[in-house]
């Protein structure tokens, strides 16, 4: 595999555009993790659930909120990408049991948080 000649993007480069975009992407990221977070714990309090499943979802809330994972949450961008796959994988195990109130119940507490723009990304919620 060639690497690309990364000098020739140096004229498109300036600090402004650099934050807005790592801003836009980490804001999104964000959204997305809290909205699987919420999801989660939202259904943790449902009687539909199994013991196994809420196992599964205590497990990944417990990994999210730990210090010590596999790539610490202080590393910028990328110290919570194992917390969403965390997430996102205990969430596939447990959709059906996800209840429609659950998801407006997650939606409505996340609206308070982010904008109209960041909440676009939870609607591509399983897609990398």
């Amino acid at each position: 595999m060639e690497l690309p000649d990364f000098m020739s993007y140096a004229g498109k480069f300036s600090a402004n555009d650099f934050v807005d975009k790592i801003s836009r992407i980490a804001k999104r990221a964000g959204a997305k993790l809290v909205y699987a977070a919420l999801i989660l714990y939202y259904t943790l309090q449902s009687d539909r659930v199994s013991k196994t499943d809420k196992a599964m979802i205590i497990g990944a809330l417990g990994y999210m909120i730990s210090p010590l994972d596999v790539i610490p949450d202080a590393i910028p961008i990328v110290g919570l990408t194992d917390d969403l796959t965390v997430l996102i994988y205990v969430l596939k195990k447990v959709w059906t049991n996800v209840e429609p109130e659950i998801k407006d119940k997650a939606k409505s507490k996340l609206s308070k948080w982010f904008d109209e723009d960041e909440m676009a990304e939870i609607n591509d919620l399983f897609k990398d």
